[in-house]
């Protein structure tokens, strides 16, 4: 691998780039936190060589919104349910309107 593809990486969503340390900084949370939320099965982190977890950008969105919930007095488990519904319903809507977009001659 060059230093450009490393370099690449940086753009991805999905690379595993922040150590449990920064992501919980960064979250403005406990390492406890984060591993609370992955033992409710909302964020699966990646694990080094070394076997220490990894996050990426986009659990880290999820991780915040979670955290949300939480701090509005949502239990971890019930705000874990919403994060992953609402990314359902996300995902559904992105669905439908790829759907209707094909289905639908004037567009």
């Amino acid at each position: 691998m060059t230093a450009n593809d490393s370099f690449g990486r940086l753009d991805d969503d999905d690379y595993p780039a922040y150590t449990m340390g920064r992501a919980a900084a960064m979250l403005g949370t406990t390492q406890g936190f984060l591993r609370a939320i992955g033992e409710a099965r909302l964020i699966t982190p990646l694990r080094s060589d070394g076997g220490h977890r990894r996050y990426s950008r986009y659990q880290l969105r999820i991780a915040a919104r979670a955290r949300e919930l939480v701090d509005q007095g949502t239990p971890i488990e019930a705000a874990c349910r919403i994060v992953i519904l609402e990314d359902q319903l996300e995902e559904a809507q992105r669905i439908n309107a790829e759907h209707h977009q094909r289905s639908d001659p004037a567009t």
